[in-house]
């Protein structure tokens, strides 16, 4: 099989370089958001539950172009940046970077509200009790005895964003360095009838997918192995 082309090199440099910033924002921003959704049953909460969840039954498609009409230059952020100077941000790495993070917030979120969940409130009630601020016991409750839902909703967050393609299609395009991400470039591929290069990447993406739910799996049974 022949050797990766700069384009293929490029398109997994950015893909990856997608995959982590999705992963990072999502898990900062999913982590107080699932915390907050675990602990209670109202319909402010239920509603949230909903929207978040939106992009499981949503069409990509959908979902981009709404983000398309939003963050392009006649939508309201987009025109909002434009008047303070900045651009919009329809076919741009920063664009598709904000729909990776909408279209994978479930992944993230739903991994962390049920680690929550079953954490309870009572580890953190006595770490208040003892005298524990917010950090800590964040940091030396929360987190280790939740370490598999992190482990899980940063593995999902990070393997869903790097099959997303027609949210990211919708709003990028096919821009070498900025939006060709490496699924966009296999459909490239394929519309080109390039069926190698297609198949060489596909081979890619298939074998990081793979390894990918390996870990995951093997770690979380491990942390389930080790706790009480």
């Amino acid at each position: 099989m022949p050797a990766l082309s700069p384009a293929d090199w490029q398109a997994i440099e950015l893909t990856f370089r997608l995959c982590l910033y999705t992963t990072i924002i999502l898990l900062a921003l999913a982590t107080p958001l699932a915390w907050w959704l675990s602990s209670g049953h109202s319909r402010t909460r239920v509603a949230v539950q909903a929207v978040v969840a939106l992009p499981l039954v949503l069409p990509p498609t959908v979902l981009g172009f709404y983000l398309l009409v939003a963050l392009g230059p006649r939508g309201f952020v987009g025109q909002t940046l434009e008047h303070i100077g900045l651009t919009h941000l329809a076919f741009s790495f920063e664009g598709i970077l904000v729909a990776s993070v909408l279209y994978s917030m479930p992944f993230a979120v739903q991994p962390l509200n049920e680690a929550f969940t079953q954490l309870g409130r009572r580890h953190v009630e006595v770490a208040s009790a003892l005298g524990a601020g917010p950090l800590d016991r964040f940091f030396s409750v929360i987190l280790p005895l939740t370490r598999g839902g992190f482990v899980v909703a940063a593995t999902l967050t990070f393997a869903h964003t790097l099959g997303e393609f027609g949210v990211i299609l919708m709003l990028g395009g096919s821009i070498p360095g900025e939006t060709k991400v490496l699924s966009v470039l296999i459909y490239d591929h394929a519309e080109a009838m390039n069926y190698d290069a297609a198949h060489r990447l596909s081979l890619v993406l298939l074998a990081f997918a793979f390894i990918t739910l390996f870990i995951v799996y093997s770690v979380n049974r491990r942390f389930r192995a080790t706790q009480p």
